[in-house]
């Protein structure tokens, strides 16, 4: 489904079903140099089980047009827009690593807009070694390699979604290069990670939040170790789920995070 925000198009998946905003929705907030296909289980399944859902593409990533967003606080005025445009009073926000910053902020400055807000992959402050930087922006392309082999805590998907063997660093590393590429008005891999590094304002978000909150946490997370979000678990009161798995728990154990994000929805 295509919206209209801010005379800009926004493509969001809507897990199979046509979107309904009378019902309860759940907007999943993808993380950097990533699109809406990494939520497909988990907006199958709320679409499928009373929820209307908006997958996003975030400005600049694939379907959606560019520019990108010029930061974390600009993203929360623009994520609010664009449930306006959805015809959307109240959301579960949803959000994975940058993603997880993005949906906070959104839920701090409407805080009666949110009726829930789930963080995966999380950390504040979200620090990016200076060494990343520097070669997010030289070589963008070695620097997603290691970001790959720092994601994942094994080499192949368990007998799960989307299926036995898959090769979960290939098809990341795939779609990490096709965003990339795609993007034509600069590095995008390198503005992403910065405007992570740059932002300051997790506590006071944390301070306006109102909703119940929930961390979904890969215990062999090398990208935001679990220890990193504990100062933001404790301002939002979080309850938190710490699983076996890496940065991208999502792809590595999908019906443990199915499965807290249900208990989150609960």
């Amino acid at each position: 489904m295509e919206l209209q925000v801010n005379d800009r198009t926004v493509y969001a998946y809507t897990g199979g079903k046509p979107f309904n905003p009378a019902l309860p929705c759940v907007v999943f907030v993808h993380g950097a140099l990533h699109d809406h296909s990494g939520w497909a289980l988990l907006a199958r399944w709320c679409a499928h089980h009373g929820h209307s859902v908006l997958a996003l593409d975030l400005p600049g990533h694939l379907r959606s047009a560019g520019p990108a967003l010029a930061s974390v606080e600009e993203a929360g005025d623009w994520l609010l827009a664009v449930l306006t445009a959805a015809g959307v009073e109240r959301a579960t926000f949803v959000g994975h690593s940058m993603g997880s910053l993005m949906v906070l902020e959104a839920a701090a400055r409407a805080p009666q807009r949110a009726s829930h807000l789930v963080l995966l992959g999380t950390a504040y402050p979200m620090p990016v070694a200076a060494a990343l930087l520097e070669t997010a922006l030289a070589e963008p392309l070695r620097a997603i390699d290691q970001v790959n082999a720092w994601s994942y805590a094994g080499l192949a998907a368990k007998p799960s979604f989307p299926g036995p063997g898959m090769w979960l660093h290939g098809a990341n590393r795939a779609l990490m290069r096709r965003v990339q590429g795609a993007y034509q008005a600069g590095n995008l891999f390198h503005h992403e990670f910065s405007l992570c590094h740059r932002y300051q304002g997790g506590l006071q978000a944390a301070a306006k939040v109102v909703c119940s909150s929930h961390f979904i946490l890969g215990s062999a997370d090398q990208m935001t170790p679990p220890r990193l979000s504990s100062t933001l678990a404790a301002a939002l009161k979080a309850r938190v789920h710490l699983l076996p798995a890496g940065h991208n728990m999502v792809h590595e154990v999908p019906d443990a995070v199915l499965a807290a994000l249900r208990e989150a929805l609960a």
